[in-house]
């Protein structure tokens, strides 16, 4: 069965991932197909308040973030696992991430 959300073409890529790394965004030096930020707040509380939000979205868009925190730092690193890449719903879960996020 096809996925809802198939991986980006090479005209979507220049589309939609230019503002996002315009933004801060990444995409992952390691070799895999996707995109990254790190994300730094006063504290933990801030923190884990963005990371709740983005639970909270990503659970609604059966999608789920790699992440790492420690205290006032959060890692993310979105890749849509059932095709192997980036796909609209990273672009769309990176863009939702950005709007939450207050530096």
């Amino acid at each position: 069965m096809a996925s809802k959300w198939p991986k980006l073409t090479t005209e979507e890529r220049e589309e939609k991932l230019k503002p996002l790394l315009a933004n801060g965004w990444q995409m992952d030096e390691s070799g895999r197909d996707a995109i990254k930020k790190r994300f730094e707040f006063k504290d933990f509380n801030e923190a884990f308040g963005l990371m709740t939000r983005v639970a909270l979205k990503a659970d609604k868009m059966n999608h789920h973030p790699e992440w790492f925190n420690v205290y006032n730092k959060l890692d993310v690193t979105l890749s849509s696992h059932d095709v192997s890449g980036v796909s609209d719903r990273d672009v769309r879960l990176a863009t939702f991430i950005d709007s939450c996020y207050k530096n």
